[in-house]
């Protein structure tokens, strides 16, 4: 669905994702699921929310996922 957001945990990215990155793809869904690249005034405080809530929720998912077998790969290279 949304292709050009990218993967934002190991081993894709050597550090974890900043906050930066996290955002920039909460904003890039909302951006497709809505269908607007910017939102009119009137819409402007709920895509706001929309886009807070999700970086929220990623921010979570990934600190809470264990990628196994990154310890090996990381000793290996």
């Amino acid at each position: 669905m949304c292709r050009s957001i990218k993967t934002l945990r190991p081993p894709q990215l050597a550090e974890e994702a900043t906050e930066e990155e996290i955002r920039a793809a909460a904003l890039q869904y909302v951006r497709k699921v809505s269908g607007f690249r910017a939102p009119a005034v009137h819409n402007r405080e709920a895509f706001e929310r929309a886009v807070d809530a999700i970086a929220e929720a990623t921010a979570e998912l990934l600190g809470s996922l264990e990628v196994r077998g990154q310890a090996v790969r990381e000793a290996a290279g």
